[in-house]
């Protein structure tokens, strides 16, 4: 074990031993959170309650993960369906903003801590329960996403981070496990780890992270089709909006959640939304994922471009730095802040008008706007007959003449005297 570095608590938000009698543990089934079940009842003498979040994971079997933790010791192992709330609370304010960090990452995880926390809290009361675990590293962005959203909910919460204090690395977590004969997803042959919901799946771990070796994608991407392995044949679907949100795919009317599900499956056969990462993360490290958003990457892509053909070029150029902002805070722990609520806000009235059908191709790998209806929509059909707007051509050369007016004023002051 790793002695190198002592653990110090000194938030005053951070539980202590023999200060509570019971702890609600956010339970994924995974190797942190499998292990971490023995380890607070031997070392905080606790009991505890442990709390798995159905937001639509696209591989979880969350029966055998509620059994597995009650075999593991814990007292009591409560299941939410939260995945109509994730998507309506948390992923409507994404699909607007057309959620997106440093590329194509279209932010699964900082959304699912989202409603996540927003759980945690109201389970907490309803069991009179005063102090949370997470399974989030030391290094990472979830432990200031799951501690800040908890105590900002609810400032009593005290918080209690095992992998911060116990000094194992991945490693000796798996000997650990192996020891205490405690079964995890995680060992020596396969050494990746997923948080997953229905938004994406985010992969770590392994040579995931060592930027100069190749990720073996073909090792754990294996809940959809590899591009390389997807259909010959493109498939066309279209998706309809209203309001900024998709309400019908291929013409079938659709809760947002369950389109979203839905569309995973229809995108991943194709390969679609596979994206590796090399992001900043929030204190300070590069860190290199590999992430599985099919339904994800063909929504944000297709309301993007609806949202633009219906607004002004001033409207989607304003828009786009908002959308940059609302990125980085969605990833930054500040979904509570009041920035956060008004940024949600203007979004909410640009997107009054972003109506309409996109059709999307889905060929292998790739999601590509083909097509676009919407009655809002800003486009000319044709200059020269009663088609669209009309257009004075004559009217071009003293707009010409005035646009470029201040261009050929300072050009010719500086070269031409």
């Amino acid at each position: 074990m790793n002695t190198i570095t002592k653990y110090h608590k000194v938030s005053s938000y951070e539980a202590n031993i023999g200060e509570f009698d019971k702890v609600l543990l956010l339970y994924s089934g995974g190797l942190d959170t499998s292990i971490m079940i023995k380890w607070l009842r031997d070392n905080y003498k606790i009991d505890v309650y442990t709390l798995t979040m159905d937001i639509g994971q696209q591989k979880d079997d969350l029966e055998s993960i509620k059994q597995k933790a009650l075999k593991l010791g814990a007292k009591e192992a409560i299941i939410i369906d939260a995945k109509d709330d994730f998507a309506e609370l948390v992923i409507s304010k994404g699909i607007k903003a057309n959620a997106s960090y440093q590329g194509d990452y279209h932010l699964s995880t900082p959304m699912g801590r989202v409603i996540i926390s927003m759980k945690v809290v109201e389970v907490c009361k309803k069991k009179n329960i005063f102090c949370v675990a997470h399974g989030s590293t030391g290094k990472g962005n979830d432990q200031v996403r799951f501690e800040s959203y908890i105590t900002t909910l609810n400032p009593k919460i005290k918080i209690i981070a095992p992998v911060r204090e116990w000094m194992m690395d991945r490693n000796e977590e798996i000997k650990y496990a192996l020891k205490n004969k405690i079964p995890t997803p995680a060992n020596f042959d396969f050494p990746y780890s997923v948080d997953d919901n229905m938004w994406g799946m985010t992969w770590e771990g392994g040579e995931i992270e060592t930027p100069e070796e190749i990720a073996r994608i073909e090792e754990f991407l294996t809940t959809y089709t590899l591009a390389e392995k997807s259909p010959e044949k493109p498939e066309i679907i279209k998706i309809e909006f209203k309001n900024g949100l998709p309400v019908r795919l291929n013409g079938e009317e659709l809760k947002l959640s369950d389109l979203i599900i839905k569309l995973n499956g229809i995108a991943g056969k194709h390969g679609v939304g596979v994206v590796h990462m090399l992001e900043d993360r929030l204190i300070g490290v590069k860190n290199r994922g590999v992430y599985e958003l099919p339904a994800a990457h063909v929504i944000i892509k297709a309301h993007k471009f609806l949202e633009q053909y219906v607004s002004t070029r001033n409207l989607n150029e304003y828009k786009s730095m908002l959308d940059i902002k609302w990125g980085y805070m969605c990833y930054g722990a500040l979904w509570f802040d009041p920035l956060m609520d008004a940024i949600n806000a203007f979004n909410d009235k640009v997107n009054e008008i972003v109506e309409g059908t996109v059709t999307i191709k889905l060929h292998k790998g790739k999601a590509e706007t083909i097509a676009i209806k919407s009655p809002y929509g800003l486009i000319n059909t044709s200059f020269n007959n009663d088609e669209g707007h009309n257009f004075n051509v004559n009217a071009s050369a003293g707009f010409i003449e005035i646009y470029s007016l201040q261009m050929n004023k300072a050009y010719n002051n500086k070269f031409l005297k």
